[in-house]
């Protein structure tokens, strides 16, 4: 399991800010594919929430890929009440 650093400044080096990247990009993806938002304004808005997210649980130390997805979907579905379906089940 690759380690996630932090630099002295607070940002994230280039490995972990890769593997964030692909997280975001599977939440995004399972997001848009569970059809959960249709509004496009609330669609970026829980796209702008799973960044967040993935970058809190990373200062938090979460390494696992995903988890950060599984984290971050949680975050943005639970709350709205929201199911998430997808392909997978």
């Amino acid at each position: 399991m690759p380690m996630m650093t932090i630099n002295a400044d607070g940002a994230f080096d280039s490995e972990t800010t890769r593997l964030l990247g692909l997280a975001y990009e599977a939440a995004c993806e399972k997001l848009e594919a569970s059809r959960a938002f249709t509004d496009p304004f609330e669609a970026a808005s829980a796209s702008e929430l799973l960044a967040r997210r993935i970058v809190e649980l990373a200062r938090r130390g979460e390494r696992d890929h995903d988890r950060l997805v599984a984290g971050a979907l949680a975050h943005v579905v639970m709350p709205h009440g929201l199911r998430l379906v997808t392909n997978n089940g």
